[in-house]
Parts: structure tokens; C-alpha cells; sequence
């Protein structure tokens, strides 16, 4: 799809060059930190993306900024979200401990008073601490109110700007594609099936401040890319390490992308996905115009593909969740089925990871917390255990050497949530329980526990299609690993330091910035420039 690549290359010399007249004209900050040798960290978080989306023949002439990518970075091929939906999976990446540590089980609601409990530690806490100028753009999703906010989080950020939760999660006056169709501001339609069903505009924030109720979605890829190029020439003039997180809306619905093509439904889930390559791509080359050399850059998901929203939903590849699928419903986001949480991933840092390689090693974003940390050369806290583990040993030595266990947390579609339920040991996968989402359609599937648990040998059937017989020396000996991983896990976790997190709801926590307004109205002036370019 060649049209979305021309206009995306001359956005990219807009926002660098409105960043190149800030970086001329911006003075310099007496209070500069020794980088020394630390390394610039840029996390990108893509919002329900499949496995299937990148790195395909299909999808080459789509995304040509993450396949550089990949050929001069690493790809991770068995790499896993923490959860397999938004807020469980943002708090197990920013922490390194699955939700039943962290306290974060399920998704924040617009009204939520809680977030990520005040007492969990996050990688961009620790990394402000050390000396790091720490940003972040794009989708919070773990507790907006008071402090919960990700600025007023003890050391947390420096800068913020993004949307508090998810992009469906209030009215905008030009909707973007979705399913069932959502309305404008003023003109409110209740939930059917999974559609926008709140009449609260939706914010975007800047700092503590609401810059836009409701946002532009069809501008918001300029509004990131522009803000990103400006945290990395801050930090650069300030002479610090640069932290940034950039959790992208996209692919998420409602879909968008730069406004002035004519995309039909057809191809929204094509151009939205060239959108947010080309906002890829201008955040690296930002990083490299302004000589931020020493630059780690990590692009990956935060789970699968929301499958119910039919064609405005991505590929999940060859993980289709076949014994699920053929009883009834979807496999992929809110489930523990493979299309549920496993992610594209590639990491990339010229002069330390080899380009063009790739691992077959078991991870998961649970590994970013203790792996940035170690790069930095910073301790997280002892006082709590972890989840993750450090894999430089695999980005930078190429071991394929990863975890030995990794938990699924149940996400939405069975069980309870946060509990781990479902158990990967080596190639082997352990359910205890299944369960389906709501696939395209509408179509559900019922809740099973299995007691012996299903085990799929993931080698030989990706697809998860037919387990393996119970009566057989395989499944015998697999099972008793599998026990006695789990058990370890959860007696860890009980004899561990915990969190609780709050989820009640008031109508004061909701975010409006005229209340006295129709579904809460108001647009600021652009704060420091930051806004469209044309």
C-alpha cells in the first residue's frame, strides 16, 4: 500500500524540523547530568496489534520503518505480553510482577479513583532516580485521578502527554473507524457490542492539564511524533540519559490516520497501520538527526488483536487458538490462547545487538523492567520479588537462552482475573481453564476448567488445535513440570510483598475540564508548540 508511505515521509521532515527550530532556539539547562555510558531507552507500546500484523509479505509495503527495524535489530519471535489486556499488561510491563503482585488485575474505568497502587515501583521511577529525563506519550491506562496521574507519580515522569485511557473511552467529534460505528460528541449511542458508550469527551492531556476535550484522533499522530522529537532534544540539552515511554493508540480502536487520505472501511486497518509505521519512523529518526547515539529503541504489544472488531482488528498469524475456536468464539485479546499475548517484538541498539538476527528465546514484557534497569545499571527494589528477568544476555550475546515457565494471567474471557491459570513450560502450554472472547460476529464459547489441564505442544501444533493424549509418557512427564512450576510461582506470590489496587468508581474522578459543558468541551492554545504542522 505505497499511497500511505509518501505522505508519511513528508510528515516526518515536519515534525524534524519544527523540532530543529525548538533545538536552535532553546536554551540550555544549567543543571546537566554525566550521561557517562548509559544507554537512551525509547519503549514503544503498540495497542492491540497481532502477531501476525509485521514482518510479513503482506504487510512490506505497509510498515517499511519497523521492518528497518527488524533487519537492523533483533527480532524476538517468542515474546509475550504480561496480560492480554490494556491495564494488567501496562502495570506488569512498568513494574516486572504479574498483576496478583502488583495489584492491577483488569482494566481502569473512566471514573476510577485508583490506578497502579502509589506503593508499586515503576522502571521510569528508578530511572529518574538515577539521573534519566523521563517522558512519556501516549496511553496511560493506569489511574488518572489525582496522583495517579502519571505526573504526579513520586519520580515518575518529567513530561506527559497522551490520552489517560484507552481511545474508545469517550466521544470525539470525527470518530474513527470502529465496530459498531461510534458517535460524535453530542449525538450519544449506547454500548451495542463493544461500541464507545460513554457521553464524556475524550482528553488529551499535557501534564496535569487537559490540552483538548474531546481530541483530534486524526491528529494525533502529528501531536506524538512532534512531542516525542521534543523530549529527546530536551534531553539531549540537558545532558541526560533520555527515557521514553510511547504508548501508541494505534491499533486500537477507533482506528485513524493522517487525515488527508480517503480511506474507505476496506483499508482502515492498512492505513492506520502505515500511520503508526510512519510515527515509528519519525521517533528514530529524530533520535538519530539530533545525534542521540547510544539509543536502545523497543517496539512491542501490550496483547493481541481485539478480534471482535472484525475487519478494524488485526492478525493473530498462525496462532488461532483452533481448540477454542471450534467451540465456539475468539482466541486472541482477553484470552491465554497465544493470539491473546503473543507480540511482535524487536529491539534495536546499533553497535551492541546485532542487526538482522533474531531469537527464539521464551520472554515476555515483564523482562523490560529488570532488563532497562540492568543496561542503566540500576537496582530495583528488594524489599518485593519479580516476575521478569534480565535478557541482555540474549540481546546483546545472542543466547536463546529465556524463561524457563512463564505464566498467562486470566485477561477477560475465563476464570478470575489475574489468576495464572494457564502455564507455558519449555514448548509446552498448560491450561487449566478456557475460554473464549467474543469473536467477529459475535459468537462466544463457555468457560471450561480442566482438571487434568489440556497440554498443546506448541513445536508442532502453533495453532493450539489438539492436545496431547493424558495416558501418554509425554503429557505425564510435561504435567509434572508444569505442577511444580506453577506451585512455585504461586507459593512465591503468596508469601510475597503485595499490592491492592483500588477500582471503585465515582462520577468526580471522571476527567472533564468544563463541567458545566455538553460532554465536557474546551481546547487549549497548543502548549509549547506542540500541535499539527501544516
Amino acid at each position: 500500500v505505497g499511497w500511505e508511505t509518501g505522505f508519511g515521509v513528508l510528515l516526518l521532515f515536519c515534525f524534524l524540523a519544527s523540532g530543529l527550530v525548538y533545538y536552535i532556539n532553546c536554551p540550555e539547562n544549567g543543571n546537566k547530568t554525566e550521561t557517562r555510558e548509559r544507554p537512551n531507552i525509547i519503549i514503544i507500546l503498540a495497542d492491540d496489534i497481532g502477531w501476525g500484523d509485521l514482518w510479513t509479505k503482506q504487510s512490506d509495503n505497509t510498515t517499511p520503518w519497523l521492518n528497518m527495524l527488524k533487519l537492523e535489530g533483533k527480532r524476538l519471535t517468542d515474546f509475550h505480553s504480561p496480560a492480554s489486556t490494556c491495564s494488567p499488561s501496562r502495570a506488569a510491563l512498568l513494574t516486572g510482577r504479574h498483576g496478583l503482585r502488583n495489584g492491577v488485575t483488569h482494566n481502569f474505568a473512566e471514573g476510577s479513583v485508583g490506578g497502579l497502587p502509589l506503593n508499586e515501583t515503576t522502571f521510569a521511577q528508578l530511572l529518574h532516580d538515577a539521573g534519566y529525563y523521563t517522558a512519556m506519550i501516549g496511553k496511560w491506562h493506569l489511574g488518572h485521578n489525582g496522583l495517579y496521574n502519571p505526573i504526579h507519580r513520586v519520580k515518575c515522569f518529567d513530561y506527559y502527554l497522551g490520552i489517560p485511557y484507552s481511545n474508545d473511552m469517550g466521544c470525539t467529534d470525527m470518530p474513527g473507524f470502529n465496530l459498531p460505528s461510534c458517535s460524535p460528541c453530542g449525538k450519544y449511542r449506547s454500548r451495542k457490542h463493544g461500541g464507545c458508550d460513554t457521553k464524556i469527551a475524550l482528553p488529551l492531556f499535557e501534564n496535569q492539564s487537559i490540552l483538548e476535550q474531546p481530541l483530534d484522533l486524526w491528529n494525533l499522530t502529528g501531536q506524538y511524533a512532534k512531542a516525542a522529537s521534543r523530549q529527546i532534544l530536551t534531553a539531549r540539552k540537558r545532558g541526560q540519559p533520555l527515557l521514553l515511554y510511547v504508548a501508541l493508540a494505534h491499533m486500537h480502536v477507533p482506528l485513524f490516520h493522517y487525515r488527508l487520505l480517503n480511506v474507505t472501511a476496506k483499508d482502515a486497518y492498512s492505513a492506520s497501520l502505515s500511520d503508526m509505521d510512519n510515527l515509528v519512523g519519525s521517533i528514530k529518526l529524530a533520535a538519530e538527526m539530533f545525534s542521540m547515539e547510544n539509543t536502545l529503541i523497543w517496539f512491542t504489544g501490550d496483547n493481541g488483536p481485539w478480534e471482535q472488531k472484525c475487519q478494524f482488528a488485526g492478525s493473530a498469524g498462525p496462532f488461532l487458538g483452533r481448540w477454542q475456536t471450534s467451540r465456539g468464539g475468539g482466541s486472541a485479546k482477553k484470552t491465554t490462547w497465544e493470539g491473546g499475548h503473543r507480540v511482535p517484538t524487536v529491539v534495536l541498539w546499533p553497535g551492541r545487538i546485532s542487526p538482522n538476527t533474531s531469537s527464539n528465546a521464551l520472554l515476555s514484557g515483564l523482562d523490560i523492567f529488570p532488563t532497562v534497569l540492568s543496561l542503566a545499571g540500576v537496582e530495583p527494589p528488594s524489599d518485593r520479588r519479580y516476575d521478569g528477568i534480565d535478557i541482555t544476555h540474549v540481546l546483546l550475546h545472542d543466547s536463546d537462552t529465556g524463561h524457563k515457565s512463564l505464566m498467562h494471567p486470566n485477561s477477560g474471557a475465563a476464570g478470575q482475573f489475574g489468576d495464572l491459570q494457564t502455564v507455558r513450560v519449555g514448548r509446552h502450554k498448560a491450561f487449566y481453564i478456557t475460554g473464549s472472547a467474543e469473536a467477529c460476529g459475535g459468537a462466544k464459547g463457555k468457560q471450561q476448567m480442566h482438571d487434568p489441564p489440556l497440554i498443546f505442544e506448541l513445536s508442532r501444533d502453533v495453532a493450539e488445535g489438539s492436545p496431547l493424549d493424558p495416558s501418554s509418557v509425554e503429557y505425564q512427564a510435561v504435567l509434572r513440570e508444569v505442577e511444580r512450576e506453577r506451585e512455585a510461582v504461586l507459593w512465591d506470590i503468596a508469601t510475597d510483598n503485595v499490592s491492592t489496587a483500588d477500582y471503585s468508581i465515582t462520577q468526580a474522578a471522571f476527567p472533564c475540564c468544563q463541567p458545566h459543558n455538553p460532554v465536557c468541551r474546551c481546547h487549549s492554545a497548543p502548549a509549547n508548540g506542540i500541535g499539527w504542522c501544516f
